[in-house]
C-alpha cells in the first residue's frame, strides 16, 4: 500500500501539508471531511448541528471502510476526532502508512482561536477543551500512528521533509507478506457454504487486513481463476521483498508442477493452506504436489486457517 495517511488533532495542519506531498510525490490527494460532506450534501458544523456528533463518527467510518478497499497511491487526510472509535485505528492502518502529526494544546489554540467553524470548540474556555480533547486522544492517535512528527515551531516545509524522510524509512522497513488465493476462493459464501462457511471473499480480505495492521505488517491479498496469473504473482514476489508467503492454490493444488516449481524458486517461508479438511473429502484431494516446496501445510481450520499461517510465517521471519 503507498498511502501516506494523515492523522492529528485540528489544526496541525493536515490539509496544508497534505498539498504538499500531493505536489511533491504526485499523488492524489482525499480528505475524508470533504467526502463526508459531498455524500452528505452539506458541512460538517452543519452535520454535527442537524444530526450529531454519534451519525457523523458512522459517515467517518464507512469512508475509511471504502478508502482502505479502494484507494492506493495517495495522500489521505482525516478529520481530527476519526480515531475516537477504536475500529478506525485498524481500519487506518489497513489504507497506509500513519503519520500522526503531534502538537501542542498551546499550539493548537493559537492556531485556531479565530476559527468559528469548528463545533467542538464553541462556547467558554477552548483552550481548556483543547487540552481536554488532547488528553483524550493521545493513546489513540499514538497507538494508530506508524509514524509521529511533532510539528510545534515547524514550518510546512520542515514538516514536510520529516514526513518524506521518516516514510521512506518506514517503508524499506516493513514487512510485506502475501497472501495468494487459487480458483473459486472468490466464491466463498456463496459455494458448498456447509464445506466452507457462509462468509464471503471480502469478510476474508478484511480479517487479513486487520491482522496485518495488528501484527505492524502490510498483508496483501490476491486472488486469480488463472494458473499463470498465479505464477506470475509468485515470480513478482522474489523482486518486491515479499517477505513470507500464504497460499490457498485451490484444485491447482493437486496437480499444478508449474505453480509448485515457481513456489520453489522463492526462497522465502512458505504455507500452503485449505480451508476445509482435505483429508476427510474425496480422495483425489489427498494429494498435494505444492505442499513439499512449502515450509507448512494447515487444513481444516476454517478462515482462521488463514490467520494461523500469517503467525507461522512472521514467527519464521521474525
Amino acid at each position: 500500500m503507498k498511502n501516506i495517511v494523515l492523522i492529528g488533532f485540528m489544526g496541525c495542519g493536515k490539509s496544508t501539508l497534505g498539498i504538499k506531498l500531493s505536489y511533491k510525490l504526485k499523488k492524489q490527494v482525499v480528505d475524508t471531511d470533504r467526502l463526508i460532506e459531498q455524500k452528505e450534501g452539506m458541512s460538517i458544523p452543519l452535520i454535527f448541528e442537524e444530526k450529531g456528533e454519534d451519525y457523523f463518527r458512522s459517515a467517518e467510518t464507512e469512508v475509511l471502510k471504502g478508502l482502505s478497499q479502494n484507494v492506493t497511491d495517495r495522500i489521505i487526510s482525516c478529520g481530527g476526532g476519526i480515531i475516537k472509535r477504536t475500529e478506525n485505528i485498524a481500519l487506518l492502518k489497513q489504507c497506509g502508512t500513519v503519520v500522526y502529526l503531534r502538537m501542542k494544546p498551546e499550539t493548537a489554540y493559537e492556531r485556531l482561536k479565530n476559527d468559528t467553524t469548528r463545533p467542538l470548540l464553541r462556547g467558554d474556555d477552548p483552550l481548556g477543551k483543547i487540552r481536554a480533547l488532547l488528553d483524550e486522544r493521545k493513546s489513540a492517535y499514538e497507538s494508530a500512528a506508524d509514524i509521529i512528527i511533532d510539528v510545534d515551531g515547524l514550518e510546512v516545509y520542515e514538516v514536510l521533509e520529516r514526513v518524506l524522510e521518516n516514510t521512506a524509512r518506514h517503508k524499506e522497513y516493513k514487512k510485506k507478506l502475501l497472501v495468494i488465493n487459487g480458483p473459486n476462493i472468490n466464491f466463498l459464501g456463496i459455494r458448498e457454504k456447509s464445506v466452507y462457511g457462509n462468509e464471503d471473499y471480502e469478510y476474508l480480505v478484511n480479517m487479513l487486513k486487520r491482522k496485518g495492521a495488528e501484527e505492524g505488517v502490510y498483508i496483501e491479498v490476491f486472488q486469480s481463476n488463472h494458473e499463470g496469473a498465479i505464477i506470475d504473482r509468485i515470480q513478482e514476489a522474489y523482486f518486491d521483498k515479499t517477505c513470507a508467503i500464504v497460499i490457498n492454490p485451490g484444485a491447482y493444488t493437486h496437480y499444478s508442477y508449474a505453480i509448485r516449481d515457481a513456489l520453489a524458486s522463492i526462497t522465502v517461508p512458505k504455507v500452503e493452506i485449505h480451508i476445509s479438511n482435505i483429508m476427510e473429502r474425496e480422495e483425489f484431494r489427498h494429494i498435494s504436489v505444492t505442499k513439499d516446496v512449502c515450509d507448512h501445510q494447515i487444513y481444516g481450520r476454517g478462515l482462521k486457517g488463514y490467520l494461523d499461517a500469517v503467525d507461522f510465517c512472521l514467527d519464521k521471519v521474525r
